[in-house]
């Protein structure tokens, strides 16, 4: 039809017009998306006109709902061309990662992070992930090597999506006490912060008390400290105190303070929702 609301035929497709109609937005966000975000007319060939399929459209609609259900354009845009996981279905991540597939694994949580955030990938993914696989080493099944694949592509996963913003007036400081070599948490948490706009120095694993005094004495203004103890054995009071004493506001996560009295004022973190909430 020469109005451009439906095509001629079905292998013609349909022009921006008559699927900007349908989906009920604008041509220019249309052809902005096309541009930005390669998602398009798919059989577009150099100097005819711009036609799209029905497989095209299908797209364009999986795109809108995920932007509707909070996704950003970006982030809906590379869901739509690689489909994710909807949150809690970890079947394939796990599959690729007892395959050791650690390009597959990586790309998944790519995708997922992009679409769902990085909140919901640790708290509906990831943590049931290493539960099932925590579950089959008590099983009896060796899967140390998993369970260390996942935690690295997770890392590489993050820092790739989430890249660290700078620091603002009162920094943040991220640091496992000494001993503790668990740092994935606190990786999630800088990723989450960043997914924020807000920044956070990140020490990692087995810092000792000297190490965190310096950094705070070297940034040369009140800090947020966040202290990570996975085991009991590493939730050292010692370090709390110090760097009290160098002038941070000390918080505090992870289950190996569960036993631990903690000076005031110092406060525990339970969850990272609680965690960004509260150092955003």
């Amino acid at each position: 039809m020469s109005d451009g609301s439906a095509p001629a035929t079905d292998a013609a497709g349909y022009t921006v017009r008559a699927v900007a109609d349908r989906l009920g937005i604008p041509t220019a966000t249309l052809r902005s998306w096309n541009r930005r975000y390669e998602i398009g007319p798919t059989g577009h060939r150099p100097g005819t006109h711009r036609l799209y399929t029905e497989a095209d459209i299908a797209q364009l609609n999986q795109m809108l709902e995920l932007i509707r259900a909070g996704a950003t354009p970006a982030g809906a845009a590379a869901a739509a061309r690689a489909p994710v996981s909807a949150p809690g279905d970890r079947t394939s991540l796990l599959t690729a990662a007892f395959e050791l597939d650690y390009r597959s694994v990586t790309t998944q949580l790519a995708a997922h992070l992009r679409v769902h955030g990085v909140v919901a990938t640790w708290e509906r993914l990831c943590r049931p992930a290493f539960a099932d696989i925590v579950a089959r080493q008590l099983g009896g099944e060796g899967c140390i090597d998993v369970e260390h694949l996942l935690s690295w592509c997770i890392t590489s996963a993050l820092h790739r999506n989430n890249p660290p913003a700078p620091l603002g007036r009162r920094p943040i400081v991220l640091a496992c006490t000494s001993g503790e070599t668990h740092a994935l948490p606190l990786e999630v948490l800088r990723a989450a912060l960043a997914e924020r706009g807000v920044g956070a120095q990140m020490l990692g694993a087995d810092v000792p008390t000297d190490a965190l005094t310096d950094t705070l004495h070297r940034l040369r203004r009140p800090a947020d400290l966040m202290l990570w103890s996975q085991h009991e054995s590493t939730a050292l009071t010692s370090s709390v105190r110090a760097s009290a004493e160098a002038g941070a506001r000390v918080f505090v996560g992870g289950p190996g303070w569960d036993a631990v009295i903690l000076p005031p004022p110092v406060e525990r973190l339970m969850t990272l929702t609680e965690a960004v909430d509260r150092l955003a």
